[in-house]
């Protein structure tokens, strides 16, 4: 049977809790044992002083040991009239002479005069002192074990009490553990309901957790992740109704076109053809745009990176579309681009095709008469490509998604003018897999800014 981590935590932290308590138990025991043998010993030894007194008085009425030597009788009837205090209760398990197996006594020679010769070790020694003259030495036995009935009673009520108060550890152990349990577990189990909604594809699925510790840190990341979820799957769905659109339009015309010369309605000559060229083109432009953003969302894309100076790449790359320019009556002035040489580790191919693209989007959506005007500098440890164009321009709360696919500013755009919104969807994976930045921004000439951001090459100067 495998155990929730509800279970785990309880008998975790009741295991924990039982060994505190036993060490505490064991420990507390260890200690009264000692300070009780402490006691005791203080006790005998101050009944022991007290029994020497009293031997001190029988000796000197006497002036020698003779009334006690041998006489077991008379040295247990001293013994009984011994005091030992209030507590001194007889115990009929034990005999009423229990001191008297635990004494001697001997004289100032060192000869026993009376009590019991073998006491051990372990003994107390008492000098009976007459006049200044010690005149013999009483000798007690230590008590390993409580003998009074009181110290008994007293011992028993401590080892009764110890236990009492562990087992009450235990059991507020266990109940402490199953509420810190289910208290701490709370928000785990939400979180982890709350995921088994969101894999069942449920990207509303919020979890509430007011807590600032890490289950509440987790469960803003959790609502985050499924913010992002619920973004990337509405852009998907509008990806594809996009796609299905895009795709749909080039070839319901090319349907209609072909329609018609089967008819018989249109006869088949230039313009039939032209026309159906221009739409395989398009249809063309729109499913390679598809299969390089593919490629670049996947990290697919291929790049061949090698040190190259930008101003020359860029004006290069800006020769062939000076006459796309001047057909669509936009000047192409670029001569921000010369310079001192820039130099960055790049793939020219793919950056070619960015400022293709940026171009290529500003031809399409800048009205004729108008201007492009594309220049290169240095700025701090970057390079930096812009490009303005003139009006018409974007409005500021549309510029964060240009870089969107498939978005245009206005949905009545037809293909042949606005395209299909791909093109600076790639420029930015592009500017991204060369560890740059894009943005845009509100162009000096009244229309549109790109500025494009790459890492200097190492070491240029």
């Amino acid at each position: 049977m495998r155990l929730g981590i509800t279970a785990k935590l309880f008998l975790g932290v009741l295991a924990t809790s039982v060994l505190v308590a036993l060490v505490m138990a064991v420990a507390g025991q260890l200690g009264f044992q000692r300070d009780f043998r402490q006691y005791l010993d203080a006790a005998e030894a101050r009944r022991g002083e007290v029994l020497a007194e009293t031997l001190a008085a029988v000796y000197a009425d006497s002036g020698d040991w003779t009334r006690l030597a041998g006489a077991d009788r008379r040295w247990r009837a001293l013994l009984r009239a011994h005091p030992r205090g209030p507590e001194a209760e007889p115990d009929a398990r034990r005999g009423p002479h229990r001191l008297g197996a635990r004494v001697a006594l001997y004289d100032a020679r060192g000869r026993l005069v009376v009590g019991e010769r073998e006491l051990g070790a372990d003994v107390i020694r008492h000098p009976i002192v007459v006049d200044g003259r010690t005149v013999g030495e009483l000798v007690q036995a230590r008590a390993r074990q409580p003998v009074e009935a009181a110290d008994l009673r007293f011992q028993r009520a401590q080892y009764r009490n110890l236990a009492i108060a562990s087992l009450a550890a235990v059991l507020f152990a266990a109940l402490a553990a199953a509420l810190l349990s289910r208290t701490f577990l709370a928000p785990a189990r939400a979180i982890g309901t709350a995921t088994h909604r969101l894999a069942a594809g449920d990207f509303e699925t919020r979890v509430a957790v007011a807590a600032e510790d890490e289950f509440g840190r987790l469960a803003d990341d959790f609502n985050l992740l499924a913010r992002t979820l619920g973004r990337n799957e509405a852009m998907r769905r509008r990806m594809m109704a996009d796609v299905a659109h895009e795709l749909r339009t080039p070839l319901a015309i090319i349907h209609g076109e072909l329609a018609a010369v089967e008819d018989g309605v249109r006869p088949f000559g230039p313009d039939t053809l032209g026309s159906l060229q221009a739409e395989t083109r398009a249809l063309a432009k729109l499913v390679d745009d598809l299969y390089q953003l593919s490629l670049s969302d996947l990290g697919a894309l291929d790049y061949r990176r090698r040190d190259l100076e930008l101003r020359g790449l860029m004006a290069e790359a800006l020769l062939p579309l000076r006459e796309r320019c001047r057909a669509a009556g936009l000047e192409l002035d670029d001569g921000g681009v010369a310079g001192e040489p820039i130099a960055v580790h790049a793939d020219a191919d793919r950056l070619a095709q960015l400022v293709t693209n940026l171009v290529e989007n500003a031809v399409r959506y800048t009205d004729a008469p108008g201007r492009i005007e594309v220049s290169v500098r240095r700025a701090g440890r970057d390079a930096v490509l812009e490009l303005h164009d003139s009006p018409p321009g974007v409005p500021s709360q549309e510029l964060d998604k240009l870089f969107e696919r498939f978005f245009r500013l206005e949905g009545s755009r037809s293909r042949a003018s606005g395209g299909a919104g791909l093109g600076l969807a790639i420029c930015r994976n592009i500017v991204e897999a060369h560890d740059g930045t894009i943005e845009a921004f509100a162009s000096p000439l009244g229309g549109l800014g790109v500025r494009v951001r790459l890492p200097l090459l190492r070491g240029a100067a």
